[in-house]
């Protein structure tokens, strides 16, 4: 068993600025995170969870991701809020131990069974309640407080009016949704999945039943389909448009929360990266001078860059009508497609060769290239690919530090060192010209073609 860590960080007091708290589906998510500018960041292990399909973590990679999270001043937030079955308690007690000596800040659990484990075991983790626990009036937040929750996750189907009821009416922390998928059953717990696949929801194993297409039967002509509407792909009657709320900052803050969630532990580096930075820009934005805040629109185009079935505000400010559901599609939609993630940058000399640091990742001898006449590169990205890119595109890279600027690849190289004319291979090490210094964790997109 993992040694206690019986020392408490509290990086937030209370009466400060709100977190923001991003999803880690997995370790590199994890630095992405909190490299973009979240707060805080909630992931899960092996068992427990509520996202069986996203990579989750290991005992040894959760012990290295609060280590990373404590040493960048964030916190981390696992998740133990599955519904269990009998069968599923089998291992909790040390479970729970082990996270409890890995020093994460705070246990999201829903279940009551799971919590009575956690005080028989005493553990002192804070814990927080899931939003599967279905939370929306104030005497439910009373009832959990009393039972020992530090924090409340809001059920998504609030409006901004009944939460600021709530918090004039306890003084408990309060987390909501601001940004991600929305689920048509009540925050997530469904059984479409459980019928349709055999897969328990709530169990973290959700098949997204209620994003399939559907047809109309009549009883009596078994197996002739009809269109619920005039459309020969048929209807998704139950295919809500993702939540997305910051275009309301203001409103958010005032109505008296103390965290905002960012739904997605199963979304790639690319969306955690882009709406981690834009609300970390919004909130910051806010904090510098409240009275005299305003809303980019830049913000919202990047929220488009990234894979979204269009936005909707959900319940915040009135209940959704029929607008606020995809009727012809189940498909994402995005501007921009995700290339490939920066690992070193190597700066050209002043006879622009490259510097030494090019041996170690491919068999160049830091030959002196043929770059154009009129290029700016002032030395290489090292870059993961991704997905496929060629010679002579024009991609966008951006950073948790710096404006998205843009490059054209004059030449791309390839692990033996060798000029080639595309990028094509996932996870390949590839180097490109660049017109400015690059930092690991910087990510490339391209305007989809």
């Amino acid at each position: 068993m993992v040694e206690k860590n019986k020392e408490k960080i509290n990086y937030y007091p209370a009466g400060q600025k709100v977190e923001l708290l991003a999803p880690a589906g997995n370790l590199e998510k994890l630095k992405i995170a909190i490299l973009y500018g979240a707060d805080a960041v909630y992931c899960g292990g092996y068992n427990y969870g509520l996202r069986e399909g996203a990579d989750n973590f290991t005992m040894e990679e959760l012990k290295e991701a609060v280590d990373y999270a404590h040493r960048h001043q964030a916190r981390i937030y696992v998740t133990v809020n599955m519904i269990p079955h009998n069968a599923d308690l089998v291992g909790l007690p040390e479970y729970l131990h082990q996270l409890e000596g890995l020093g994460v800040d705070a246990l999201i659990v829903s279940d009551p069974g799971i919590m009575s484990i956690i005080r028989e075991e005493g553990i002192k983790l804070p814990l927080h309640l899931s939003t599967q626990a279905n939370t929306v009036n104030w005497a439910s937040v009373r009832f959990w407080q009393e039972q020992g929750i530090e924090r409340v996750i809001l059920a998504r189907e609030l409006s901004r009016e009944e939460i600021k009821e709530i918090r004039e009416k306890t003084d408990m922390e309060l987390e909501i949704f601001v940004h991600g998928a929305m689920c048509i059953s009540y925050s997530g717990r469904c059984l479409l999945s459980n019928y349709m696949a055999a897969r328990d929801a709530n169990r973290g194993k959700c098949a997204h039943s209620c994003r399939w297409k559907y047809y109309l039967v009549e009883e009596r002509r078994p197996g002739q389909y009809f269109p619920i509407t005039e459309d020969e792909r048929g209807t998704y009657i139950m295919n809500s448009k993702d939540l997305c709320l910051i275009e309301h900052i203001p409103e958010i803050i005032e109505a008296g929360v103390n965290s905002l969630k960012i739904e997605g532990r199963m979304k790639s580096l690319h969306y955690v990266a882009t709406v981690t930075s834009v609300y970390r820009q919004a909130l910051d934005s806010y904090y510098r001078d409240p009275e005299n805040y305003s809303f980019k629109e830049e913000w919202l185009k990047e929220l488009y860059k990234i894979s979204n079935r269009d936005y909707t505000t959900g319940f915040f400010f009135k209940n959704p009508g029929p607008e606020e559901h995809n009727y012809g599609s189940s498909s994402y939609q995005r501007d921009c497609d995700f290339m490939g993630v920066v690992r070193d940058f190597i700066p050209y000399d002043k006879e622009r060769k490259l510097g030494n640091r090019s041996l170690e990742h491919s068999g160049s001898q830091g030959e002196e290239l043929s770059l154009p006449g009129d290029s700016q590169a002032i030395g290489e990205a090292l870059v993961e690919v991704r997905h496929k890119f060629f010679k002579g595109d024009r991609l966008e890279i951006f950073g948790p530090d710096c404006e998205p600027f843009e490059i054209d690849l004059t030449y791309i190289i390839n692990e033996e060192g060798e000029e080639v004319e595309e990028a094509g291979r996932a996870q390949e090490l590839i180097r490109i010209p660049v017109s400015r210094e690059v930092k690991p964790f910087y990510l490339l997109r391209r305007e989809k073609k």
